[in-house]
Order: C-alpha cells, then sequence, then structure tokens
C-alpha cells in the first residue's frame, strides 16, 4: 500500500506522549514513507482480525482495513494524542466494519452466554486462576499445534461482542478503558463480555487438556 505526498500539515503536530507508535508517527509527519509502511506492517495483522468479527469474508476485513488506513493518512493532523495511536485506529476500524452493513449489529443486552461466577476473575477482570495443566502443558501443547486450532475454533464460535472484546483484551493487549473507546461500550458490559467470552475459552481449553476445574 504505497502512499507519496504526505501533507505538509501533519508535522504541527507532536507525537502522543508514551504512546509506543510516537516515534513512527513523528516520522510520517515528516513525510516519510517507509514509517507509514511500518505502522501498517505493526497493526495490519490486529485490524484485519478485529475487521473479521463484523463482516463475513477475509476479502471485506482487508478492504475494511484498506479503508481505515486511508482515513488514518486523511485524517492524522487531527489526532491529538488524548488516547494512543492504537486506540484511535481501532475507533476507525471498528466504525468503517459497521458501516459495511455486511454483519448486523452487536445487541449487547441481548448477548446470549452462560452465566459466569464472578469468583473465577479477579477485580481486573482476569482468571483467577488458569485452566487445569496450563502452566505445565501450555506451552508444550501450543508448539505441537494441538491447543490452537481449539482455541480458533472457539473463537470463532463467540458471540460476536463477546470475540471483539476478548480480542482486544487477550490478543491485542488493549486495556478495559480502551477497549471500552474502542466499541463504545460501559465498563459493566465490557466486563460481562469479557467473562463470558474468557468463559467459554476456557471451557474450550480444558476440554482439550482433558479436564475441568
Amino acid at each position: 500500500m504505497a502512499v507519496r505526498g504526505l501533507p505538509a500539515p501533519w508535522r504541527r503536530l507532536p507525537a502522543p506522549a508514551g504512546d509506543p507508535d510516537a516515534a513512527l508517527l513523528a516520522r510520517v509527519r515528516a513525510g516519510e514513507e517507509a514509517a507509514f509502511m511500518e505502522l501498517v506492517r505493526r497493526h495490519e495483522a490486529a485490524l484485519l482480525r478485529l475487521a473479521r468479527s463484523y463482516v463475513p469474508s477475509a476479502a471485506v476485513a482487508e478492504e475494511v482495513a484498506q479503508e481505515t488506513w486511508l482515513a488514518v493518512l486523511r485524517g492524522l493532523d487531527g489526532f491529538a494524542g488524548r488516547s494512543s495511536f492504537k486506540t484511535w485506529l481501532f475507533q476507525i476500524l471498528v466504525n468503517r466494519a459497521r458501516t459495511t452493513g455486511v454483519r448486523e449489529r452487536r445487541s449487547v443486552a441481548v448477548d446470549a452466554g452462560p452465566s459466569v461466577d464472578p469468583g473465577r476473575f479477579d477485580s481486573g477482570g482476569a482468571w483467577s486462576a488458569p485452566p487445569r495443566h496450563w502452566v505445565e502443558e501450555i506451552e508444550e501443547r501450543l508448539s505441537a499445534g494441538a491447543l490452537a486450532p481449539a482455541i480458533d475454533a472457539a473463537l470463532a464460535g463467540l458471540p460476536p461482542s463477546q470475540r471483539e472484546v476478548v480480542l482486544l483484551r487477550d490478543v491485542d493487549g488493549l486495556s478495559a478503558p480502551e477497549v471500552c473507546q474502542v466499541l463504545e461500550l460501559s465498563d459493566a458490559n465490557q466486563r460481562v463480555l469479557l467473562h463470558r467470552g474468557r468463559t467459554r475459552l476456557r471451557e474450550a481449553i480444558e476440554g482439550e487438556l482433558g479436564g475441568g476445574i
């Protein structure tokens, strides 16, 4: 995805303090095409994963991701750094994906899922204890390729709203406030969706490892 002739006005804004993408953003604003391509390489896989939560095919997800990068190019001058670049990028992606009309909009209030025992999670929403044998066996099982397909299948089977939150929190590493900002969720809804999604994934992992807790 070649981008040439980056507009000079981009050079006016400083890079967001504390943002891991700050150095690249500064280089992009200075007109360096290679820096933009590095941003694409850094975030493209995550964008495609998230886009697939909304659209029915990889091809459509790629189109949404391309539209997102074009929107970044057009709008970077207005990015004031109040959030991380990654959060801002994901917000653009979500807005673009939602407007495709291919996937029906999420409904947090009626999202189906198993009841969750709050005691299985700590105050931050993480598992209080890992699945059985996780610490001892997960690295070996992943390297053998036995567990990853089960996780992928379980993730694909989650309701879209649960899958979005799990992807952003557990795969892409966003914080709870960042996920709320990207998906326009309340903190309470984010926690419910995360708990339900993690519970389903936990069950899949425990089943693959041959036991439950």
